[in-house]
């Protein structure tokens, strides 16, 4: 797998980190818990998705772009990141908000909300659940192209093969990682939402011949829908770097944790991020992060992990959003 052929921007120095969680080990008891920090990646707050953009801002420059067009639900980190790309590129930057929780959308909240106003979005446009997301955003993209400039469409999440390349570049970095540090994971543990994290990072280990199982926790959908969409893109992602693809038997992201629905709260997700929160330090968000390590917390207590295992979780960021689900964090219904 050999990526340096591939344009790419780099908004972090270096690595993110691998950390212990020592306490959280010794509260869930057998195996032995670690976790990749991409909440430290650059951009304005960090998170997955800045992997992604490095490779989508790249084409977007070589193509002459001045104005990114991308699509995410309400508090959407991949629309904060893109818009924190485009500022730092000098570009300006669109956003359509599909509300797929009716009347979850408030312009005046917190949050990621808030840096969308801060960063300068040039247009924020809520659409209902349900929308034609592609043709929205091509409507954006026909502005911009009326108004004399050049418009570059990013899928929600940057989850399109070119995007999955962060994350197959992740995998090379984890390897890179495990090697020097001398450990050796057993699996690895990721949110799985638009896919394209799952499926860089399940695309980059099969590539690489590395082994490591990959455990995705569902965020939204059903798990076939969801093991069916990582698979595609997974192996499209393989074709596009022209490496072995994954196969079916490679591809687990389970649904026992979604809860009521895509960034509905609930007790599992609530109890997830206080406890990371109040044992390690680290902050988790509550549409994606809190319910994979809600996922991760119920595997060990069900007994899923053996004793001794080594199992590193990804963490994909998202703790701008915390302050616009204060309410839910503090409900005592939810803890």
């Amino acid at each position: 797998m050999n990526l340096a052929h591939f344009p790419r921007r780099r908004y972090t120095h270096g690595f993110t980190p691998i950390e212990p969680l020592p306490r959280l080990s010794a509260a869930l008891g057998g195996a032995e818990f670690w976790i990749k920090r991409d909440d430290l990646l650059g951009l304005a707050g960090g998170g997955n998705k800045t992997r992604k953009l490095e490779f989508l801002v790249a084409d977007a420059l070589a193509q002459g772009a001045d104005t990114l067009v991308t699509v995410g639900a309400p508090q959407s980190n991949h629309c904060r990141l893109t818009l924190a790309a485009a500022a730092r590129e000098g570009l300006k930057c669109r956003l359509v908000i599909e509300e797929r929780v009716a009347g979850s959308f408030d312009t005046a909240a917190l949050g990621n909300n808030l840096l969308f106003d801060l960063m300068g979005a040039h247009s924020v446009r809520m659409v209902p659940a349900g929308t034609d997301l592609a043709a929205e955003m091509t409507v954006d993209a026909a502005a911009v192209t009326a108004a004399g400039g050049v418009p570059y469409i990013i899928p929600g999440g940057g989850s399109n093969p070119l995007g999955a390349l962060g994350y197959a570049a992740c995998a090379q970095e984890i390897m890179a990682q495990s090697f020097d540090m001398g450990l050796a994971f057993d699996r690895i543990v990721v949110a799985s939402g638009s896919a394209g994290t799952h499926s860089g990072l399940l695309a980059g280990l099969v590539a690489l011949g590395a082994g490591n199982p990959v455990t995705g926790i569902n965020v939204r959908r059903p798990r076939a829908e969801q093991e069916a969409n990582v698979l595609k893109l997974a192996q499209q992602t393989a074709t596009f770097m022209g490496a072995a693809s994954p196969v079916a038997d490679d591809v687990v992201a389970l649904d026992d944790w979604v809860g009521p629905g895509y960034s509905l709260p609930s007790r599992e997700m609530v109890a997830a991020v206080r406890m990371l929160a109040r044992l390690e330090g680290v902050l988790l968000d509550p549409v994606y992060s809190g319910k994979a390590m809600a996922g991760l917390i119920g595997l060990a207590q069900r007994g899923e992990f053996a004793k001794g295992e080594r199992v590193l979780f990804l963490h994909t960021g998202g703790s701008p959003s915390l302050s616009a689900f204060a309410g839910d964090l503090r409900n005592p219904e939810l803890n």
